[in-house]
């Protein structure tokens, strides 16, 4: 499977129709988004687009990562998959490991796990657990900041909601704000070898 990083992406002329360009089954991207990067191929005020790195025609993001956050992002030309990957009705879990300022306690990670309530309501329950190694990772540019005198750890926190910067807010609901958030897994997709920028094409599941 070959893995591409294109230079700088042409988006289809105006007034082409991305459908009557596709050709063969739906198709599925699987994309390592950058840290600044929008999940949206149009760049806004500092922010970059996804044109910029994916030059594939009629594909659309399903299930969105906030600019400031990293890792996978899935793009379809399919309107039923996007819909399934996006929707929380259809519960598809989504893994993140996040960098967190401070060493949660056991009981911080099961506040976690049953649900806690932040302003738009209680959160479902969540997989929580502290990893014993950060994974290995890209360095983020630009790099976290880091106060010298508070530790800090990573989690792995999986959830099936999809709310505005929600793991975040969950983590600084329990006393650790998120310092650095990369989603590792949307259901059976995962980064694997992607490396920022990068992306490939995956057969559906």
């Amino acid at each position: 499977m070959n893995y591409q990083k294109p230079p700088q992406a042409q988006r289809p002329q105006s007034g082409v129709d991305p459908q009557a360009l596709r050709a063969g089954p739906p198709r599925l991207l699987c994309f390592n988004k950058p840290y600044g990067v929008l999940s949206q191929f149009t760049p806004e005020g500092r922010w970059q687009g996804l044109k910029d790195f994916i030059d594939v025609a009629g594909v659309y993001v399903a299930g969105r990562l906030d600019a400031d956050s990293e890792g996978l992002l899935l793009l379809t030309d399919d309107g039923k998959l996007q819909a399934r990957i996006a929707d929380p009705r259809f519960k598809m879990e989504k893994t993140y490991w996040v960098q967190i300022e401070g060493v949660p306690q056991e009981a911080a990670l099961e506040q976690l796990r049953r649900g806690l309530r932040l302003k738009d309501g209680m959160t479902q329950p969540a997989r929580a657990r502290r990893l014993e190694t950060a994974p290995v990772l890209w360095p983020r540019d630009p790099p976290i900041r880091v106060r010298q005198n508070i530790p800090d750890c990573w989690i792995e926190l999986i959830i099936r909601e999809g709310r505005n910067r929600q793991v975040r807010r969950m983590t600084a609901a329990i006393g650790h704000p998120t310092l650095r958030l990369v989603r590792a897994a949307i259901g059976p997709y995962s980064l694997e070898s992607l490396q920022p920028g990068e992306w490939k094409e995956v057969p559906r599941h």
